[in-house]
């Protein structure tokens, strides 16, 4: 009923600029009769229409059913489009009730916005401060042909058993419930739009979005520390991960001993902590060492201004005040995956010293080790690949004016291995 009600009033707000699109999630037998009865209200009202059939997976089925919606209308949204749907005060009422059953905080209970920018589109919802009375009577006058959808009263589903169970026992003894209800959403985000002005600075003060100082995070109280772990942990999604899961990263990761490297997996990113720095990892970095092993040992013949792709990121071969001798150009050296246990004499320091205890050095994180690799001849050391650049080893083939290997991109977009470490700082 609401949704045939707004398109008739979209026809004659905003003729000739609107499309419609009914999605068929093809869980009732009369689904597609319901898209008929929607394309023939669009062809009498001259407006294009798209019927769009999706397919809900198993498990929570009005949480599946939303996500396939979604996803559907993200097909079809254009870059300049709104999305307009038809939630009015009861449905915003009753968000607010489940939510607030199943442990929300402010993000929660503000439930529908009016105006809702996301990242991926823009919604506009016009009915939310109608009544669900006030939509009937509109609807009758109007002689809008509508259906009604049987799971609208089926409680075995939240929302259904709320409308049909709950909303009557409680506006019983609470006549304005549903107005009272609606008015805490706006309250909600009131607080949450000030609460996500403090979440920003802290964030500036804190780090980045894939890096938190966590020197500069337990100088906040408790509770800012617990908000902007939420929305940093949200990132750019549409929710903010459970109460649960910001204790878990407090209590396993944060807390845990500085050797532990422990790692906590939500929402396909992967949290871990390097010292004093909390960092996002995707999986694709994360599993980077098994997804895309290096290689034993591998074979190049260096060119003065070419490009080597080596596992820690792209090199040019360029000339430097010291470097390499020319006589190693356009000849055949190895670039070999390091095994742990080397020792490397670094050019310009006294003596050689464990590799592993120069790469701790460099703070080079943990889960970009694995990118490093050694290029030699004959057994003699030339230098080493690094995430933060090329190590020229001392030897016999250094020289003035020689080449050197430069660091120009790097392998991994995460924290990049650039100055990972460094950028969280402040």
């Amino acid at each position: 009923m609401d949704s045939m009600l707004l398109l008739h009033l979209m026809s004659q707000i905003f003729p000739q600029k609107i499309r419609v699109i009914y999605i068929d999630h093809q869980l009732q037998s009369k689904s597609a009769g319901w898209g008929k009865l929607v394309a023939k209200q669009a062809t009498r009202l001259n407006i294009p229409y798209i019927i769009k059939k999706v397919q809900v997976t198993d498990g929570n089925l009005e949480a599946q059913a939303r996500q396939a919606r979604y996803q559907a209308y993200l097909q079809h949204l254009q870059a300049n489009e709104i999305l307009v749907l038809a939630h009015h005060q009861q449905d915003q009422a009753e968000t607010v009730v489940l939510r607030l059953l199943s442990g929300a905080g402010v993000d929660g209970l503000a439930a529908m916005q009016c105006i809702d920018h996301r990242v991926d589109m823009t919604i506009w919802r016009p009915f939310l401060d109608l009544t669900r009375e006030q939509i009937a009577e509109w609807t009758t006058q109007l002689e809008i042909e509508y259906v009604v959808d049987p799971t609208n009263y089926d409680i075995h589903y939240d929302r259904a058993w709320s409308r049909e169970e709950l909303w009557p026992f409680l506006q019983k003894r609470f006549p304005k419930m549903q107005q009272a209800l609606s008015r805490t959403s706006y309250l909600m985000q009131d607080a949450s739009e000030i609460l996500e002005e403090v979440l920003k600075v802290d964030l500036q003060n804190c780090g980045t979005d894939e890096c938190l100082d966590l020197t500069q995070l337990l100088k906040l109280s408790s509770a800012r520390q617990r908000q902007l772990l939420s929305v940093w942990m949200k990132g750019d999604g549409q929710y903010r991960p459970a109460f649960e899961m910001v204790e878990r990263l407090k209590n396993e990761v944060i807390d845990s001993k500085s050797d532990a490297q422990a790692a906590l997996h939500w929402n396909q990113f992967y949290y871990l902590r390097y010292q004093h720095h909390l960092y996002r990892l995707s999986r694709q970095v994360f599993l980077a060492e098994k997804l895309n092993p290096v290689e034993t040992e591998m074979e190049h013949y260096f060119q003065l201004g070419e490009i080597v792709d080596c596992a820690s990121g792209n090199f040019q071969i360029t000339q430097k005040n010291m470097g390499l001798a020319a006589s190693l150009l356009n000849k055949k050296l190895k670039i070999i995956r390091r095994q742990g246990g080397e020792k490397v004499h670094l050019y310009g320091r006294v003596g050689q010293w464990p590799l592993k205890k120069a790469i701790q050095e460099a703070h080079i994180l943990p889960w970009l080790r694995h990118t490093i690799q050694i290029l030699v001849i004959d057994n003699v050391m030339l230098g080493v690949f690094t995430p933060k650049g090329f190590w020229l080893a001392q030897s016999p083939y250094c020289e003035q004016g020689g080449w050197q290997p430069d660091l120009i991109s790097y392998s991994c977009n995460l924290v990049n291995g650039e100055d990972g470490y460094d950028k969280c700082s402040k």
